[in-house]
């Protein structure tokens, strides 16, 4: 069996917009599940519109929305609603992203998925969970790394708060949605009920920060920004050579040992102030200094050419045009080339196996797909078509 089968037969309705959940849904649509997003006009997913856009798509979407396809349906209306229920009635997985109160209001909750279809799985994805005070928070990446925490520790010491560039917290959160969706799917087989998963991305926040939230619990001491560094290992950050910057990560007193030979400064791994990692721990500033004024007299290149032969672990600071044109990045093969895809742009596989996915289908275009999908549920191409385009059919 191929990675793209290994769920072939499996029905997903997507309802979810922005990143997290599209890229729970992915995920499954890359494993080989049908995965129909469901849409609601006039402009779709709210992704659809970001800059920038790439043919009249927008690059965001077109990252976690291939392998599906679109439906366009209004379900303010009575009959996009009811068509709806009539798709989850066929469907395995439910993945919703309402914001608070809206499935409610909807009526579009577990609860009504459940009663046409009990063996339905429901994962609603949020930023707080569904309890009485995050469900009233409506939220995106940023804010939950604000009130996390994570962003207190992020960045230079005395430096303004900053966030993590990536949206870490929405792929990490649809990374986890798709675990938790294959795992009810393995129960299902067994008990032959669905189940109502909640995902949140305040959840991820935390789960992301395990080892600083255990040191939290142990010491009572918060992180601190450390820039490029870190709270347990020294020397363990960005150095800059006479033309650019590299990472240097030491994380053992032999690494340190052959560091110092690679730099002509055995004494240093002799001194008392270095000799151990608590040690350099607490002389942390001394160390880094002497360290930054000897990289500083030659090239970053020539700098990781003797790292690297100490064995030790150094790599260039890479803009991400250069990145993705490293030797090691090409040879990983992270791209799938859109042969079905005339206007394509490539696309990045899942890194969970080489040739981990196959594109069955680009990412869709707005209701690309909705006289098909609603014919398939049994509706005439004549009604498939206005519930598709005018949201509530008129008499």
């Amino acid at each position: 069996m191929t990675p793209d089968a290994t769920l072939q037969g499996l029905r997903v309705l997507d309802l979810s917009t922005n990143i997290a959940g599209p890229f729970a849904a992915m995920i499954l649509g890359d494993l080989g599940a049908d995965v129909v997003k469901v849409e609601r006009p006039p402009a779709g997913d709210d992704t659809r519109t970001l800059p920038p856009q790439w043919h009249g798509q927008a690059t965001v979407f077109l990252a976690v929305n291939r392998n599906k396809r679109s439906v366009l349906l209004d379900l303010k209306c009575a009959e996009g609603r009811s068509a709806l229920l009539k798709l989850a009635s066929g469907a395995d997985v439910v993945i919703e992203s309402f914001p608070p109160g809206v499935a409610e209001k909807l009526a579009l909750t577990d609860a009504h998925f459940r009663e046409v279809n009990p063996r339905l799985i429901v994962c609603a994805v949020s930023a707080f969970g569904s309890g009485p005070l995050g469900a009233k928070i409506p939220g995106y990446d940023a804010l939950v790394q604000a009130v996390s925490g994570m962003m207190s520790f992020t960045g230079e010491p005395q430096g303004a708060t900053v966030r993590l560039a990536p949206s870490l917290l929405d792929l990490t959160t649809g990374m986890w949605a798709a675990l938790g969706i294959m795992g009810a799917l393995l129960r299902r087989s067994a008990q032959s009920r669905g189940e109502y998963l909640q995902l949140a991305l305040l959840d991820s926040a935390f789960t992301l920060m395990c080892h600083q939230v255990l040191a939290y619990l142990a010491t009572g001491s918060p992180p601190v920004k450390l820039g490029s560094g870190a709270p347990s290992a020294v020397p363990y950050r960005v150095f800059k050579g006479n033309d650019g910057e590299f990472m240097l990560a030491t994380a053992t007193d032999a690494q340190f040992v052959r560091l110092c030979r690679a730099l002509d400064l055995e004494h240093l791994a002799e001194e008392e102030r270095f000799r151990t990692m608590e040690a350099r721990l607490a002389a942390r500033a001394e160390l880094e200094d002497l360290l930054s004024r000897r990289f500083a007299a030659q090239s970053v290149e020539s700098w990781i050419g003797k790292l690297a032969a100490a064995g030790l672990s150094c790599g260039r600071v890479n803009d991400l045009g250069r990145a993705l044109d490293w030797p090691v990045t090409r040879e990983r093969q992270l791209f799938i080339a859109p042969d079905t895809w005339p206007e394509g742009l490539p696309l990045l596989r899942l890194p969970i196996g080489e040739a981990s996915a196959l594109m069955r289908r680009p990412p869709p275009k707005l209701g690309e797909h909705s006289i098909e999908i609603l014919q398939e549920a049994g509706y005439d191409a004549q009604t498939a078509a206005r519930l598709s385009t005018r949201g509530p059919l008129q008499a």
